[in-house]
């Protein structure tokens, strides 16, 4: 939290051309996301997108019941709010700050006039577009025929390509909730993975200890999101140098 934050921290606004990032630059406000912030609730005009560096947000779809699951979690690989550009202006899902950190916001009607210019800011947008689609259908592939364990370890991985650090802040609640599952399936999950080492869970703290161990656990949902996002973007060059999408 004490490190300087920049745009380029995000990989859409780093790999803008420097006349399209200058014409945005003036217009990104830098935004504090605090744990559990709602973004946007169901049905509600979208009036801002979110450009998160540090912080992950999560798109949760909600039922009637109050029950929901996450079909996405968005970080400083994309943007929260794709609605705006693709002619919706609203959506059935919500979006709330998963993991506290940094962003930046932007009025929706300047993302929208900035991708009617039809210039690099539109191809970025549409891929990542696709990418996102691709994670919300393997989330509900997985969701349906993986285990409790294998959907974990996708999860926690996902989570670790988008923080720095290794030692994650969830509860036992949290997680369920995200994924759908019982509290009682996600902590008996944590304890296998503890178990073999590859995690040191305690008092809503997970830390990774052998991530290679998590990807041996993991079903093959966690490498198809990954793989898909770096195909989209691999050849995008950006302002400060040529970086993978997903470190």
């Amino acid at each position: 939290m004490s490190l300087p934050h920049s745009p380029s921290q995000n990989y859409l606004l780093a790999a803008l051309p420097a006349a399209e990032f200058e014409r945005l630059s003036p217009h990104l406000e830098p935004i504090l996301l605090p744990l559990g912030e709602m973004l946007y609730e169901p049905g509600e005009q979208l009036q801002y997108a979110y450009f998160p560096t540090t912080a992950i947000v999560s798109l949760h779809y909600v039922m009637e019941s109050g029950a929901s699951a996450e079909t996405a979690g968005v970080g400083n690989e994309g943007v929260v709010g794709i609605a705006l550009f693709m002619g919706g202006d609203t959506t059935p899902s919500s979006a709330v700050v998963r993991t506290a950190g940094h962003g930046y916001r932007l009025a929706g009607n300047l993302l929208k006039q900035e991708f009617n210019r039809a210039g690099l800011m539109q191809r970025l947008l549409l891929r990542y577009t696709q990418a996102l689609m691709t994670q919300m259908n393997q989330t509900a592939a997985c969701n349906r025929h993986h285990t409790v364990e294998q959907q974990l370890c996708r999860w926690l991985l996902l989570t670790l390509d988008r923080v720095s650090s290794r030692e994650l802040i969830m509860t036992p609640e949290l997680v369920a909730n995200m994924l759908g599952v019982r509290r009682e399936g996600i902590t008996e999950a944590a304890g296998k993975l503890q178990r073999a080492g590859f995690i040191r869970y305690r008092r809503g703290h997970i830390a990774v200890l052998d991530r290679s161990g998590l990807e041996t656990r993991a079903c093959e949902c966690y490498a198809v999101v990954k793989n898909e996002l770096n195909r989209l973007m691999s050849d995008v060059r950006h302002r400060q140098g040529v970086v993978s999408a997903v470190v």
